[in-house]
C-alpha cells in the first residue's frame, strides 16, 4: 500500500510539471504574434497593415491644395505672392490673417478653384493662410502656410509724378524718384513703360541712381493721353533689394501753353497752340542775381506762400534772409533751387516791363491777398497748370540744370537718349 501511494504522488508531480510546460508554450505562442499555424495573417502581419493603409487611403480626400508662397517664405511679394489653388476638388473656406490676428479680406473664384486677397499686402508683415477644400465625394482636405512679406529694407518704391487722373501741361515729364539707389538700371527701366495716345516715342533718362524721367523728343501733343505702367514687382533693383509696385497710371495733357519770358524786353508772351494770347510786363532777376535761362516746367502752384531768402542763400550780415515775405501771391515753382514765377505786390508798379529787380525769380504785378484775378499775377496763375512751360531767355545767366526741377527739356534728344539704360 505504501508503495502505491508513492507512485500517485510522483504522478501528480509529473502532471504538474507537464502542465507548467504546456502553459509556458501557450504563453510564448500568444506573445509571439502567431506562427506558421496562422495562415490568414490574423495575428498582425504585413498584409494586414497594407489593408489598414488601403482603407485609410480610401477615406482621405483627393483634393490637393497649393498655397503660395510656400510655408516659411520671407521676402514675399506684397502684390501677387499670396494665392490658394486646388486640383481634384473645390475650395470651401480660406482664411488669411496677420500674425497679430488681423483678418485679410479675400475671395474664392466663381469656379471655386482659386483664392486671392482683395488688396495689396503690407510690407514686413507675417501672414498665415488656412485653406479647406473638398473632393467630389465631399471629403475634406486642409492646408496651412505662413510667410513674411518683403521688408522696407529689402524693397524699393518709385515715387512718381504726375498723379493718376490729373491733367497737366505739355512740358510735364514722367519723373520717378526711387527711395533706394538703383544699380540694376536696365532691369528696372525694362519694368517701366510710358506711352502716349499721340504715338510719340518716349524715352527714359537716368539723372542719377535714384531718378528716372521719361519724355518725348518734343513737348507732348495737346489733349493726348499718357499711360505709365509700373511692372516692378519682384524686379531686383540692387543686390537683395526688390521692387513691389504693380500699377498703371494715366494722365491727360491739356492745351498747349508755352510762355516766353524775355529778360531784355522785360515781357512775357503767353502762347496757346502757338498763338500769343497775352503779353505781360515782368521783372526778372537783377544784374547781380540773374534768372536762370532755359525751358522750365511749372512743378507746383501756391495761391500764397512764404519766401525767405535765407533758404536759398540770400542772407544779411546777421544771418537772416535779405527778404522774408510771408504771403507771396500766385506763386509757381520753376526749379528746385528756388526759382519761381509769382505775383509781386511790394514793388512799385513802374518796375514791371522796365527794370529787372528780383533775386532771380520772375515777378508779375499783383495785389496783396491774391484775390484779384485781373492783375497780371492773378490772371497768369488762373491760366496756368502744372506742366506748363515757361521759357526764359536773354538773362545773361547759365541754363538751368536739367535735373533742377522738371527741366529735362534743356537736354537735346541725343543727350537725353544717351541717359537711357536700355
Amino acid at each position: 500500500m505504501e508503495k502505491r501511494v508513492m507512485t500517485d504522488s510522483k504522478r501528480r508531480k509529473g502532471l504538474t510539471v507537464a502542465s507548467a510546460l504546456l502553459g509556458g508554450v501557450l504563453v510564448l505562442s500568444a506573445c509571439s504574434g502567431g506562427g506558421s499555424d496562422d495562415p490568414k495573417g490574423e495575428g498582425g502581419d504585413s498584409s494586414s497593415q497594407a489593408k489598414v493603409d488601403e482603407a485609410a487611403a480610401k477615406k482621405s480626400s483627393e483634393a490637393q491644395i497649393k498655397i503660395t508662397p510656400k510655408d516659411g517664405s520671407d521676402n514675399a511679394s506684397i502684390n501677387s505672392a499670396a494665392a490658394v489653388t486646388v486640383t481634384k476638388g473645390t475650395l470651401t473656406d480660406v482664411t488669411m490673417k496677420t500674425a497679430a490676428g488681423t483678418a485679410v479680406a479675400g475671395e474664392i473664384s466663381a469656379d471655386k478653384k482659386s483664392w486671392k486677397p482683395g488688396a495689396q499686402l503690407e510690407r514686413a508683415t507675417a501672414y498665415k493662410i488656412a485653406a479647406t477644400a473638398k473632393d467630389s465625394d465631399g471629403r475634406a482636405a486642409h492646408e496651412n502656410a505662413s510667410f513674411t512679406t518683403v521688408s522696407p529694407a529689402n524693397s524699393f518704391i518709385g515715387n512718381f509724378t504726375p498723379e493718376d487722373g490729373s491733367t497737366v501741361g505739355v512740358g510735364m515729364p514722367v519723373s520717378i524718384n526711387f527711395d533706394k539707389a538703383i544699380t540694376n538700371k536696365a532691369d528696372v527701366q525694362k519694368g517701366i513703360t510710358v506711352s502716349s495716345s499721340s504715338g510719340q516715342e518716349v524715352v527714359g533718362h537716368w539723372f542719377n541712381a535714384n531718378r528716372l524721367d521719361f519724355r518725348p523728343e518734343e513737348y507732348w501733343k495737346g489733349n493726348s493721353t499718357v499711360t505709365l505702367k509700373l511692372n516692378l514687382d519682384g524686379v531686383e533693383g540692387a543686390d537683395g533689394v526688390y521692387g513691389v509696385q504693380q500699377k498703371t497710371v494715366t494722365f491727360k495733357i491739356g492745351r498747349n501753353q508755352v510762355s516766353i519770358v524775355d529778360a531784355q524786353t522785360k515781357t512775357m508772351k503767353v502762347m496757346q497752340d502757338g498763338k500769343t494770347i497775352r503779353t505781360i510786363p515782368i521783372s526778372a532777376g537783377s544784374p547781380e542775381n540773374k534768372t536762370y535761362q532755359g525751358q522750365m516746367v511749372i512743378s507746383e502752384k501756391f495761391k500764397e506762400t512764404r519766401m525767405n531768402g535765407a533758404t536759398v542763400g540770400f542772407t544779411d550780415d546777421d544771418g537772416k534772409g535779405e527778404y522774408d515775405i510771408k504771403d507771396v501771391p500766385n506763386a509757381m515753382r520753376l526749379s528746385n533751387s528756388g526759382t519761381f514765377i509769382h505775383g509781386n505786390y511790394w514793388g512799385a508798379k513802374s518796375i514791371f516791363g522796365s527794370v529787372n529787380t528780383s533775386h532771380g525769380c520772375v515777378g508779375l504785378s499783383d495785389t496783396k491777398g491774391a484775390n484779384d484775378p485781373n492783375t497780371p499775377g492773378g490772371w497768369f496763375f488762373s491760366h496756368s497748370i502744372v506742366g506748363d512751360v515757361v521759357d526764359v531767355r536773354n538773362t545773361g545767366d547759365k541754363t538751368v540744370a536739367p535735373d533742377n526741377g522738371l527741366n529735362g527739356w534743356n537736354l537735346d534728344w541725343a543727350a537725353w537718349k544717351a541717359g537711357s539704360a536700355v
